[in-house]
């Protein structure tokens, strides 16, 4: 997560400007503080390194200890955080390091709260693109954090031919010919994905072969049944749309493979945490 830096210092950038001027007409540059980063909620932790990347970005002279690690499961008003050094530094920081630790944590909590749902299943929830722009990498890392699994990273790695696709290149079998041929002829090493928009779109993806993976999208749970057994053997499958807390361990119950869930990276709930400081 090497780009993050370039996150952070752009983070920092808009919240510092020409300088933290509160802390700066507060605090003499000699006064040291000891703060702690503590849950106001429970879920799962994530970014915590970040946060402390944050932190040592502004002032490499603090002191930054992780008391815990991403992943963990935290309960209310535990501590997750120790710095020490300058108050001046860690005031500075401390939005920043929140923002991020908030957000990650968040969609971290989200994803578990769905593969928790679906514990005893097979089925693997997966991430989509549906992320905050430049914030990619992290929100994914996040959900891996959460226990859930990456789609594609991007446009790059992996051909995933959807409706438009489709609709603009004539039809279903032609749209999956024109992929494999371009795989070929490109030298490339990527899945292909077909979206189905009913049974008829499974049975014509199964008789063209060669497709990585059936992507179910808004199908019922009763449909989507019938369309795992179409493909059980042939491909893997994948359920996206409408899905959400109350209704996924019924469609993990179709023997579906993956299950696609946007809401986990684009309608999450920032996780609750307070930095709590004294002067030392």
């Amino acid at each position: 997560m090497d780009y993050t830096n370039k996150i952070i210092d752009l983070a920092l950038h808009e919240d510092i400007g020409s300088g933290d001027h509160s802390s700066n007409s507060i605090f003499d540059e000699n006064v040291t503080a000891e703060a702690v980063v503590k849950t106001k909620q429970k879920g799962v932790i994530c970014g915590l390194e970040i946060a402390k990347k944050v932190f040592k970005s502004v002032d490499n002279e603090l002191e930054v200890s992780l008391l815990r690690q991403d992943g963990y499961r935290a309960d209310i008003g535990e501590e997750v955080l120790l710095i020490k050094g300058s108050a001046r530094s860690i005031l500075t920081a401390e939005r920043t390091a929140l923002n991020f630790l908030q957000r990650l944590s968040g969609i971290a909590t989200s994803t578990a709260n769905f593969t928790d749902a679906i514990s005893g299943y097979k089925t693997v929830i997966l991430d989509t693109r549906k992320t905050t722009p430049g914030w990619r990498a992290i929100e994914k890392y996040a959900v891996k954090t959460g226990g859930g699994e990456n789609h594609r990273m991007g446009l790059y790695d992996m051909i995933m031919i959807k409706d438009n696709h489709i609709d603009f290149s004539g039809g279903i079998e032609q749209a999956i010919e024109k992929a494999k041929q371009y795989i070929l002829k490109n030298k490339l090493e990527i899945h292909i994905v077909v979206e189905a928009r009913n049974l008829e779109d499974v049975g014509k993806i199964v008789s063209v072969g060669g497709v990585f993976r059936i992507l179910l999208d808004n199908f019922s749970v009763d449909t989507a049944t019938q369309a795992v057994k179409m493909c059980q053997g042939k491909t893997l499958t994948e359920i996206s749309g409408n899905v959400s807390l109350d209704n996924v361990s019924q469609y993990a119950s179709t023997g579906v493979d993956f299950i696609s869930v946007g809401s986990i990276t684009h309608s999450f709930k920032s996780f609750d945490f307070t930095l709590l400081s004294k002067i030392g």
